[in-house]
C-alpha cells in the first residue's frame, strides 16, 4: 500500500545555497523507494549530493565507506529501526541527524531527540518544510565557532572551546560536545548565575524560528548533563528554574 509522506505542494529549488563552494553529501535512509526518490530530487535541486540506503543495516555499511554531512533517517524500518540506527551512529558520530517518522505527538519527538537526533519532521511534511529544516541543521553546524562571536570561555574550572567543540571539566576530564551541546552551554556560561527561559534558549542556541518545546529543550539538557555533571540526576551547574528555564550556576553550595 502506498504511503502518503508528503504534502503536495510546488516547491521553488534554492540554487543560491550557502554551500555552493563546497557540495555537502547527504545520507538518506529510507524503506518507502517513493519517499527516497522524491526526497532526493528535492536535495539535488537544492545542490546537494545525495547517497541513498533501503535500511539500517545498509546505513551502516555506507557509514564506512562515505562521511556525510547530513542524514536524513526513517524512524519506522524492518529489522533495524531508525531509533537503533541513530544509537549506533551516535556511539562513533556527532554526524547531525534529522528524523522522518509518521508518529508526530510529543512524546514520539522526545523520544527521537533523547536517542541524539539533530531534529525531528513529522509525515506527512511539505517539501518546503523539508528543505528549511535541512538548510538550519547545516548552518548549526557548519557556521563555525568563530563566524558566530564564540571566544573560550573559562569559569569556575570549566574551560569551553567553541572552536573545538570541547569542555575540559574541573576535574581535568575532556569531554566533546555536539554543535547543539557547545552553543547551549556556551549560551548558559556566558549568562552565568542568570536564568534563561525556554524562548531565550532556543532564539540563542537554534538562531531561528525552531518552535520548539520545553520537552524538547529537557531532552538537550539531559545530554550535556550526563557529559558534563559528576552526577546527572543531582545536578550541581545545570539547574532546572520548573516553568521558567535553566542557569549555569558557576559555584554551587558545598554537599
Amino acid at each position: 500500500m502506498y504511503r502518503q509522506w508528503y504534502n503536495v505542494l510546488a516547491v521553488s529549488p534554492h540554487p543560491d545555497n550557502s554551500f555552493e563552494d563546497e557540495r555537502m553529501l547527504i545520507l538518506v535512509v529510507d524503506d518507502d523507494p517513493p519517499s527516497v526518490k522524491m526526497i532526493s530530487f528535492l536535495l539535488e535541486e537544492e545542490g546537494y549530493d545525495v547517497i541513498t540506503a533501503a535500511n539500517g543495516v545498509e546505513a551502516m555499511r555506507l557509514l564506512d565507506e562515505r562521511v556525510p554531512d547530513l542524514i536524513i533517517l526513517d524512524i519506522m524500518m524492518p529489522h533495524i529501526d531508525g531509533l537503533e540506527v541513530c544509537r549506533r551512529i551516535r556511539e562513533r558520530s556527532d554526524v547531525p541527524i534529522i528524523f522522518l517518522s509518521a508518529k508526530g505527538e510529543t512524546s514520539d519527538r522526545v523520544q527521537g531527540l533523547d536517542m541524539g537526533a539533530d531534529d525531528y519532521l513529522a509525515k506527512p511534511f511539505e517539501p518546503a518544510e523539508l528543505l528549511a529544516r535541512v538548510r538550519a541543521v547545516l548552518r548549526r553546524t557548519e557556521a563555525g565557532a568563530t563566524r558566530l562571536g564564540m571566544t573560550r570561555l573559562r569559569i569556575a574550572g570549566f574551560e569551553l572551546d567553541p572552536a573545538l567543540g570541547r569542555v575540559i571539566l574541573p576535574s581535568g576530564k575532556r569531554v566533546d560536545l555536539s554543535p547543539i551541546e557547545t552553543r547551549l552551554l556556551y549560551t548558559l556560561m556566558r549568562h552565568a548565575g542568570r536564568t534563561l527561559t525556554h524562548d531565550q534558549l532556543f532564539n540563542s542556541v537554534w538562531g531561528y524560528d525552531h518552535f520548539g518545546t520545553p520537552n524538547e529543550l529537557a531532552v538537550y539538557m539531559r545530554r550535556l548533563r550526563r557529559k558534563i555533571e559528576p552526577d546527572p540526576k543531582q545536578p550541581r551547574y545545570l539547574i532546572t528554574e520548573r516553568g521558567v528555564g535553566y542557569r549555569f550556576e558557576p559555584y554551587p553550595e558545598s554537599d
